[in-house]
């Protein structure tokens, strides 16, 4: 895309648009995305939430009638509206180059012609076999003569290719009041849910207003709600106050130290953290810097915090970034929420709906209580990290609760330790947080090359301190590009995921 004359906005549609093809685990059509975006002409960075809203039928008196008590995480209830092809749209009216029907060419061609399937692909077929079973759609799609594909066999999406067709010939009106849009609302009100056809028309993209924090002469971008970037914010500020580099990286100090900081974030965003057209989200305060003192104060560095325990995590996400010659940066987010998310495609399309509204809860009181018409609190966070008013690091992961956790680890490897962005990343990293129902309340897990001593430490601290293997993916999948101020582009992507850093 970008030899061919298309800038930055325009790659990276392109290679989400293909990424819905052949990593549909982890993202798709049906399912919402985020984006930053530097606009190097105008030297202004512009956010974009493409979040969908939930049913105007949906609410919490209608689930306890059909006999939930707690919000289905799978299945036709949690499917929001998908807003991707709307943001790709409005981010294409404002900035792209290309026509917007060039963006889906390679993505229609792998769908159309198939493509290899990936190891990583493989195994999620294999490990949400049973699920993808259940629908005749989403059988036909993955499970090719009722069999899960090896890696290397070619998997083929023709009801796929021709709803990107649809896309790349009439825009986002294929969806938004069009026949798919149709057909979505016609799977999910056959499975006995609430979204309609109206609901997907009415979507509509958000332009908004992208929050920040200073750290040690930097300026970190993040998202507001209903995303969470303010714990980024807030674990930046935190750390600010404590001298990281004298810690070192990756000690017991320093990890118990951010991971206290992580617990009292996660309060905050747990109890406050919704759609802001909904609940009046205190997000000055939440990412000043004295509420960030305020917050250590409550850091015992002896002791780990064992209350409060996290919600269950996963989640599956693709995150990418790109820079072109003109100096345009997009850091570009994209979703549907748990592997293959609802586990639904919506018939005769190929598209998988994503189950965001499983974030959504069911106690009248709570900030993020489903309601009618209303953006689930969103994981999804693409950052940038500024320095004199210019893009310095175009950054971000997948990883679910686990993003904002990476993106301060990213941080004080940048600035606080000196790594350039490969290194950054490659460092071994930790996650805190429970990843499945059983595990403990705040299980803390390490890459083992974090060391023995150094688990043995934070035991001693009270942290529920296990090992995973170097590199794994329950780390997140991170991707930079640092924009060096001798013109130099240095792009890094994560040993733990399928990326790549491509330049040219």
């Amino acid at each position: 895309m970008l030899r061919s004359g298309g800038n930055a906005l325009d790659a990276a549609i392109a290679a989400n648009a293909v990424l819905n093809v052949v990593y549909p685990h982890n993202c798709s059509v049906g399912g919402d995305a985020f984006m930053m975006i530097w606009d190097p002409a105008q030297k202004q960075l512009h956010a974009l939430n493409g979040a969908g809203r939930s049913a105007a039928g949906a609410s919490i008196e209608a689930l306890n009638a059909l006999g939930h008590t707690t919000m289905p995480e799978r299945g036709s209830h949690p499917v929001t509206v998908p807003g991707a092809a709307h943001a790709w749209h409005t981010a294409h009216a404002r900035f792209g180059a290309k026509p917007f029907s060039a963006l889906f060419q390679d993505a229609i061609r792998y769908a159309d012609n198939g493509f290899p399937v990936s190891p990583s692909l493989s195994r999620a077929i294999e490990m949400y076999r049973e699920m993808l079973g259940r629908q005749k759609a989403a059988a036909r799609q993955y499970l090719p003569n009722g069999a899960v594909p090896a890696g290397g066999d070619i998997l083929r999406c023709p009801d796929l290719a021709a709803s990107f067709r649809a896309i790349a010939e009439q825009g986002p009106s294929a969806i938004y009041g069009g026949p798919i849009g149709q057909a979505i609302a016609d799977t999910i009100r056959a499975e006995g849910a609430f979204l309609t056809a109206e609901d997907i028309a009415s979507h509509e993209s958000e332009w908004v207003e992208p929050l920040s924090t200073t750290y040690r002469g930097h300026r970190l971008f993040e998202m507001p709600p209903p995303t969470q970037g303010i714990v980024g914010l807030e674990l930046a500020n935190v750390a600010e106050g404590y001298d990281i580099a004298a810690l070192g990286r990756n000690t017991a100090e320093q990890i118990h130290l951010l991971v206290e900081a992580k617990k009292l974030a996660f309060i905050d965003r747990d109890t406050h953290v919704t759609d802001p057209m909904f609940h009046d989200v205190p997000v000055q305060r939440f990412i000043s810097k004295e509420y960030a003192a305020e917050q250590r104060a409550r850091i015992d560095p002896r002791r780990a915090v064992t209350d409060e325990p996290d919600p269950a995590g996963g989640g599956d996400t693709i995150y990418l970034c790109v820079v072109d010659r003109d100096g345009m940066c997009v850091s570009l987010i994209q979703s549907i929420f748990n592997g293959f998310g609802s586990g639904l495609v919506a018939e005769g399309t190929g598209i998988l709906l994503q189950n965001r509204g499983a974030s959504f809860r069911l106690d009248p009181n709570a900030a993020n209580r489903l309601e009618p018409g209303k953006r689930p609190m969103h994981t999804l966070i693409p950052a940038m990290l500024f320095q004199d008013d210019e893009p310095e690091v175009v950054l971000g992961t997948m990883g679910a609760h686990g993003q904002a956790q990476t993106h301060i680890q990213l941080l004080c490897n940048l600035v606080d330790f000196g790594l350039e962005p490969q290194a950054a990343i490659e460092s071994p990293r930790w996650v805190s947080g429970r990843s499945v129902p059983d595990d403990p309340a705040h299980v803390l897990y390490l890459e083992e090359p974090i060391g023995e001593e150094v688990r043995q430490k934070l035991v001693a601290l009270g942290h529920e301190a296990r090992f995973m293997p170097p590199f794994s993916s329950l780390m997140g999948h991170s991707n930079m590009i640092r924009l060096d101020r001798r013109g130099v582009l240095m792009g890094a992507s994560d040993p733990r995921s399928d990326g790549a850093a491509l330049g040219w």
